[in-house]
């Protein structure tokens, strides 16, 4: 007689949405507080404008992006960090963080990839294949591989320090 219960239906349903929710307001919380740094006034500062009109689309209170403007001038612990990384099929990897503590990122994020088959590159190593955000060399890679990825990909973006994830995949 399980799963009669409309409430608990509710609430299992409810909180995997609060919980995405959640992962996207602290990821475009941090990227405006590391945005701000340079400028914490949008109408001189593109980046941030740009990230505010995100913030508000993704229906993020004015008042939680004025405390993260504000964040900047309290303390400046947010640093930004590029891993570099080779995946199944040596799919190249770009993964941007945000983060207030550089050592746990980094471990997090190594053994992350670790566990699923992928190995972090020295700096410079990978880059040079992107031009920006596109890949200069897109790269083929089997269904099994592709499937690996994407699992991958997904574990990552889960993280709210992982901002963005850019690959090579075709």
């Amino acid at each position: 007689m399980s799963g009669h219960n409309k409430w608990s239906q509710i609430k299992h349903q409810k909180s995997g949405t609060d919980k995405k929710r959640g992962v996207l307001f602290s990821k475009v919380l941090k990227a405006i507080t590391i945005a701000a740094r340079d400028e914490a006034s949008p109408q001189f500062n593109p980046r941030l404008r740009s990230l505010i009109e995100k913030a508000r689309e993704n229906n993020i209170p004015q008042e939680n992006i004025d405390r993260a403007i504000k964040k900047v001038s309290e303390s400046k612990e947010l640093e930004e960090i590029v891993i570099e990384a080779y995946g199944p099929a040596g799919i190249a990897m770009i993964i941007e963080c945000i983060t207030d503590n550089h050592n746990r990122t980094i471990f997090e994020i190594k053994h992350l990839l670790s566990e699923n088959e992928t190995k972090m590159a020295e700096v410079g190593s990978v880059r040079w294949a992107f031009a920006g955000d596109k890949p200069k060399f897109p790269q083929e890679a089997s269904d099994t591989d592709k499937e690996k990825i994407r699992q991958l990909i997904q574990k990552l973006e889960e993280r709210d320090d992982v901002q963005r994830v850019i690959t090579n995949l075709k």
